[in-house]
């Protein structure tokens, strides 16, 4: 299974922000940080807020944090919601495409359980489990 890189930078962005939880980051620093394009990591943090896994606050002080615990977000959740809409083969979106073998197919069954196997085994660890420790100034990371 490969994700796309909208979870994958959702996913790090989650992994520094949980590194951190005290601090409220402005998708500047983030995608400083983390060597991204800040338009592309604003839509995914958009996204993300949509979803509840991070608040957004404007102005002075302002900047993301987690909505709630990293011990309490389930990383299958995350990579659910950021891969919401890129279906896993083209028979499973929406217009479910065309498939010539249609009704006599049986690897769509098998997909769909190794999919929900991948994200149920996601499931098992949280955004705590893989956060970030913080950086220090000189830009190494600080050990815990």
């Amino acid at each position: 299974m490969r994700l796309t890189s909208f979870t994958d930078f959702g996913l790090r962005m989650l992994m520094r922000m949980a590194g951190d939880p005290a601090r409220a980051f402005s998708t500047s620093e983030l995608a400083e940080d983390l060597g991204l394009s800040r338009n592309h990591l604003a839509k995914i943090m958009q996204h993300l807020s949509r979803a509840g896994f991070i608040d957004t606050r404007r102005g002075g002080g302002g900047g993301a944090v987690l909505a709630r615990p990293a011990a309490e977000i389930r990383l299958g959740d995350i990579v659910r919601q950021l891969e919401e809409g890129q279906p896993l083969v083209e028979c499973f979106g929406a217009d479910a495409g065309v498939c010539s073998i249609d009704g006599r197919c049986r690897l769509k069954a098998r997909l769909r359980s190794a999919e929900a196997a991948f994200l149920d085994d996601l499931n098992r660890s949280t955004l705590a489990d893989i956060a970030l420790a913080p950086q220090s100034p000189l830009g190494n990371l600080v050990q815990p």
